[in-house]
């Protein structure tokens, strides 16, 4: 099973609706297409790259929030993603505890009453 499964099956369990995209081409063509509330991203996906879709997400002025969740680890890293305007970034490895939280808070007070 990939991260990006296992992450999806986790967000699932507390009440998420959850699509996954192996590649940025499909990643972007999703978030662009549906209504979400919240990106997990990762930066380094084949194809389109996450820091691309990520600018093209703010720029376009989708209302999604962005979360990197990525193995660029360095404080540069994190500044560089954040300007990119990504609204949160977790370094892996990762809690999915921790992980869980981040999304709930991005997501707005109706998943935090799902996921509780």
């Amino acid at each position: 099973m990939s991260l990006a499964d296992a992450v999806a099956r986790g967000l699932r369990r507390h009440g998420a609706s959850v699509d996954v995209a192996y590649d940025g081409d499909d990643g972007y063509s999703l978030v662009t297409s549906a209504g979400y509330d919240v990106l997990v991203l990762d930066r380094d996906l084949p194809g389109m790259s996450g820091d691309e879709i990520c600018r093209s997400v703010t720029d376009g002025g989708l209302p999604v929030r962005v979360l990197m969740l990525t193995a660029s680890v360095s404080e540069q890293d994190r500044a560089n993603g954040m300007a990119l305007g990504a609204a949160d970034y977790v370094n892996k490895p990762f809690s999915f505890a921790d992980l869980l939280q981040r999304v709930i808070a991005l997501a707005g007070p109706a998943t935090t009453e799902v996921a509780q």
